[in-house]
């Protein structure tokens, strides 16, 4: 489960970055839990049986306090989210997993992107 969630975070980091306000300028814990509460986002969309084609929508329509460009990621996190049961969403937190492993593997993180990037 929890490397199933590294590998979504993977897979949205590149998302998280815009020329104006990247992740990186943030700092990794201000970075980290806005990751976090993006991914709790889905997960209680998912948990409240908001059809998966609307979740981008519902969460936007909310007005979340974290930066634009961090709802990019939205559309990923969702596939990934709504391919879990949601009986096994009910006893984790995916936001706090998400956050920890973005604090715990930061480095790691920046260095893929820097990579894809071409930097």
């Amino acid at each position: 489960m929890i490397r199933n969630i590294f590998a979504a975070a993977l897979v949205a980091a590149p998302l998280f970055a815009t020329p104006a306000f990247s992740a990186a300028d943030l700092g990794k814990e201000e970075s980290c839990k806005y990751q976090g509460q993006v991914m709790a986002a889905v997960q209680a969309a998912r948990l409240d049986r908001v059809p998966e084609g609307k979740v981008e929508e519902t969460i936007r329509a909310a007005e979340p306090e974290w930066p634009e460009n961090f709802s990019n990621a939205i559309p990923q996190l969702t596939q990934h989210v709504y391919q879990m049961k949601r009986r096994d969403l009910k006893n984790i937190d995916l936001g706090e997993i998400f956050e920890t492993q973005c604090v715990e593997n930061w480095d790691q993180i920046q260095e893929m992107k820097k990579n894809l990037s071409g930097s």
